[in-house]
């Protein structure tokens, strides 16, 4: 996925923050994104107050959404560097295609992961015959210095590892979940998993304490850690927790987000991950005069020109969001 803001800069936001029960845990109301013509995201990551969890630095939610009669999502070729995207479903269908040549639909319950490296470029396509809803998230992970510089790979996950448990069941969409691990290939510690309660029910859910770790709501209400949570917001729950309470009252969709604090300062703008200006600087002229990234074949869309750079320098942030340098 792109991000298609007009004036890409280094992702501060003025939204209000609520702190609630707990005083690690904190409120992080989202806000809406138009993605190309057709789709409007609620981007929760990152965020004024709180950068990244994990090596998670930036989380999408569309839908649910209605596209019968609507080409759903659409995507042009794009650019990436520095970054893994995560692409899960809970409705309808997408087509990743990419300059390494994968052409893969994913559905809900398989994983797509695409790792950049140095560079790729991709597009993700509603098929014309898709189905009459689309609701997922897109997250992207931040890539360590000691793989942000690799061969780009993709990889098309169909089963994932699930856990039921009564009215709930967890699907292991990245890294592991008590004795189940995604064959999702990371390359730092890292959680993602999918919560889903069919019905009323309250659990405990084991956390590493070792990580930072978040909460989000993609359909239905709970209360989490004693905050009710409802789409729209990322309750960022910190670290130190061996586990959290979940209470649904009726059916509700989670997603668990966790992993190591990635203390590896960064500069995001547009779909590019670095460590410096310069590097930024060098990945959109590459785009724009068509090197490094390559072409991604089969797709007929235009690809996506790249903004222009800000008139001023772009500085490297923490994970808190503060400048470094």
């Amino acid at each position: 996925m792109s991000d298609l803001d007009r004036e890409p800069g280094q992702a501060v936001y003025d939204c209000a923050v609520a702190t609630v029960a707990e005083p690690e845990s904190v409120l992080l109301p989202g806000h809406d994104v138009p993605l190309g013509r057709y789709t409007t995201v609620r981007r929760l990551l990152p965020h004024r107050r709180r950068r990244m969890v994990g090596a998670w630095c930036f989380v999408d939610h569309f839908g649910p959404d209605d596209v019968s009669g609507r080409p759903g999502m659409q995507v042009p070729p794009h650019p990436h560097t520095g970054l893994q995207t995560v692409t899960w479903l809970v409705e309808g269908e997408i087509v990743h295609r990419d300059s390494l040549g994968s052409d893969q639909a994913i559905v809900p319950g398989q994983l797509n992961l695409m790792t950049s490296g140095h560079g790729i470029a991709h597009s993700e396509q509603s098929p014309a015959d898709h189905p009459p809803g689309m609701h997922g998230l897109q997250l992207w992970v931040a890539l360590p210095e000691e793989a942000r510089h690799g061969e780009a790979r993709f990889e098309h996950h169909a089963a994932m590892p699930v856990l039921r448990d009564g009215e709930m069941t967890v699907t292991v969409v990245v890294g592991e979940f008590g004795r189940l691990r995604s064959p999702a290939r990371v390359h730092t510690p890292l959680l993602g998993a999918e919560v889903l309660f069919t019905g009323p029910g309250r659990r405990e859910l084991p956390l590493d304490p070792v990580f930072e770790n978040a909460v989000l709501i993609m359909s239905g209400t709970a209360d989490v850690a004693g905050t009710r949570l409802s789409p729209g917001s990322l309750l960022y729950l910190g670290r130190g927790r061996s586990e959290v309470s979940v209470e649904a009252e009726g059916e509700a969709r989670l997603f668990l987000l966790g992993g190591e604090p990635f203390d590896e300062p960064l500069v995001m703008w547009w779909n590019f991950v670095g460590r410096s200006h310069e590097e930024i600087v060098q990945a959109r002229d590459d785009w724009a005069a068509g090197r490094r990234f390559g072409t991604v074949a089969g797709c007929s869309a235009e690809p996506l020109p790249a903004p222009g750079m800000p008139n001023v320098r772009l500085k490297a942030r923490d994970r808190h969001g503060r400048t470094v340098g």
